[in-house]
């Protein structure tokens, strides 16, 4: 606890466009807050509402922000003098900053609008291409037509924008936990050299970004919290001057908050635990510490950092032909082997139409039977479900060709066998592929500046590099107690174990924790890089690299072209990767037979 009494409570409404607006109503209503902020964007809704800004030079903005927070809560936030930090900007942050200042004039509220701009660079393409930018990963040129393209920017505009007075700050792409860091920074005076604090406060709006996702929900261990989902509790971070926090919910509501909850949402979509790369802070959070405070209280120590360096990501969105995605509910003996039946029939049937009007072939195709394990590849149970859902899928350059794959589905209903049905839905729909492209790019060419009411705008200058970011030595945990001596046992990961997985365009993450740190050599030795890989053969097409993470009892794993392209240029049902992690707790590993008791009861938290 810092020996400044000051605590500055901030909730986190939302975790991304279309989460549900009792977020926000929970927290202004129960969260006693001093900050609200919702985390709105992702790559691929950068470039859903670039498409928007094409067709109304108006939008481009997440209108949630109006119709879930500032229209229903205006005048509560203005009396509890809460302040609103959201990105809801998205591509035209301008117009959404007037679009609030335009609702609470109608409300009669007096509140502060600021806007942090300079992440849009489409208006610089053309010099960008003829600087030779190139794929972080690839090392591909810049594509030909972009639909998006946002730098991240970091917390420091943010603080700006409210020490100038602002009491709502917009901003467009800003890395998530800039919306919680903004705050700190402003409240507690960091300066740009407390590399530390900026890694403790990176971390603070880390783990409460993506809502409920760290007090229960997308837990390992969900059967003791299922019956409060339907009130989950959004998260707080209670932060102190010296970069500690707290995380908790409000009273009373469902989830929990504990060491496990807490740990799987700081190792969520990291990498490197040594280098996670922020504007304002290269963070170290491998000997981060979780410690139980008491019901539903979290504290987390430990996060160190180091200057950012001079590069900041931009991330750009480009269309690559179109996908069509179609479901049918299967039913009856061999499902599986019917679904399949039905696809490789519809796919056969649309490709001799594109034959006879000179289309072309499917660039790619897919066809899963869900319920049937296809997922899981050769770790499927070998069950022979009666009931399937076909999922069928193609991609193609042009719509024409996906038009006729998505007009030839329903007729599978009467072309082929029995149990076809579900058609619900209507036509399937022919959507764009849109990828991702990801580059480095020096922060002198991203100029930010800070617009306040009615204010000019005003330079945001970024933090200054003042060291070198080279990681440090990862200190690995010595200290556990000695592996018993006798026999092994065959058992499930999951039963010593608990893991959370997520996406980065085509990379999967799978973060994997001891539930007690005796195993953690144990899965040092049997969770290598080469098995991992070898588990995950069917899915995952690159390299598997492997983390150590001591402070969280753990390793993390970064699994390359694992996702099929990712978003929404992926084929797969589940393009994010969300389902690799409990496919991972599968795995068989061998555990001291001295162990089997305490598993067999129940008790594998640790």
């Amino acid at each position: 606890m810092s020996v400044d009494s000051k605590t500055i409570r901030i909730g986190c409404g939302g975790g991304f466009w279309g989460d549900t607006p009792e977020g926000p109503r929970q927290l202004i209503e129960r969260g006693q807050l001093d900050y609200l902020m919702l985390d709105y964007l992702a790559e691929v809704t950068m470039s859903i509402l670039a498409r928007v800004r094409a067709k109304n030079p108006q939008a481009g903005y997440v209108p949630d922000v109006i119709t879930h927070v500032v229209r229903p809560f205006a005048k509560q936030i203005a009396e509890q003098g809460i302040k609103l930090i959201v990105n809801a900007g998205g591509v035209n942050t301008e117009a959404c900053k007037a679009a609030i200042e335009k609702e609470l004039a109608a409300q009669g509220v007096a509140l502060t609008v600021a806007a942090v701009l300079g992440d849009d660079l489409m208006d610089r393409t053309d010099a960008l291409r003829a600087a030779g930018v190139r794929e972080m990963a690839s090392g591909e040129p810049l594509p030909a037509a972009l639909v998006s393209a946002n730098a991240y920017l970091g917390a420091f505009p943010i603080a700006q924008a409210l020490a100038a007075g602002a009491q709502i700050v917009v901003t467009g792409r800003c890395v998530d936990s800039a919306l919680v860091l903004g705050p700190l920074i402003h409240e507690f005076g960091w300066r740009a050299h407390h590399h530390e604090l900026l890694s403790a406060g990176s971390l603070a709006g880390h783990v409460i970004e993506c809502g409920p996702q760290c007090t229960g929900g997308f837990s390992t261990d969900w059967q003791a919290l299922q019956d409060g989902w339907d009130d989950i509790g959004f998260p707080i971070a209670e932060c102190h001057a010296d970069g500690s926090f707290t995380v908790s919910k409000p009273e009373g509501t469902g989830g929990a908050v504990n060491v496990a909850t807490v740990s799987e949402q700081i190792a969520y979509e990291v990498g490197d635990p040594r280098a996670y790369y922020l504007p304002d802070v290269c963070c170290d959070w491998s000997q981060v510490r979780v410690t139980q405070q008491g019901s539903d209280r979290v504290a987390v120590s430990g996060a160190r950092g180091r200057a950012p360096g001079p590069l900041v990501k931009v991330s750009a969105t480009w269309t690559d032909g179109h996908r069509c995605i179609a479901t049918l509910l299967v039913r009856g003996r061999e499902a599986a082997a019917k679904a399949h039946a039905v696809g490789e029939a519809i796919l056969a049937r649309s490709a001799r139409v594109l034959m006879r009007e000179h289309l072309g072939a499917f660039s790619e195709t897919s066809i899963e039977a869900l319920g049937a394990e296809d997922g899981y590849g050769p770790h499927a149970s070998g069950t022979t479900p009666r009931e399937v859902v076909l999922k069928l899928a193609a991609r193609h350059p042009q719509a024409r060709a996906l038009e006729v794959l998505a007009g030839e589905v329903f007729p599978a209903a009467t072309g082929t066998v029995q149990g076809v049905a579900g058609a619900h839905g209507g036509r399937p729909k022919v959507q764009p592929v849109v990828r991702l492209y990801s580059f480095l790019l020096d922060k002198a060419r991203v100029p930010v500046r800070v617009v306040v009411g009615d204010g000019a705008a005003a330079d945001a200058p970024w933090s200054a590099s003042l060291d070198d970011p080279a990681p440090r030595p990862v200190a690995t945990d010595d200290t556990a107690a000695p592996r018993p001596a006798g026999p092994s046992v065959r058992v499930p990961l999951a039963a010593i174990a608990y893991a959370r997985s997520g996406d980065k365009g085509d990379l999967s993450n799978v973060a994997v924790m001891a539930r007690r740190p005796e195993a953690l050599p144990l899965l040092r030795e049997q969770l290598t890089p080469e098995r991992v890989k070898a588990w995950f053969a069917h899915l995952v097409r690159g390299p598997v690299e492997r983390f150590d993470w001591p402070g969280l009892h753990g390793l993390n794993f970064l699994m390359h072209q694992a996702l099929g392209g990712g978003g929404v240029a992926s084929l797969r049902f589940d393009p994010q990767g969300k389902a690799h992690a409990q496919m991972l707790l599968d795995m068989l590993v061998d555990v001291p037979q001295a162990w089997l008791p305490e598993l067999l009861d129940g008790d594998t938290h640790g």
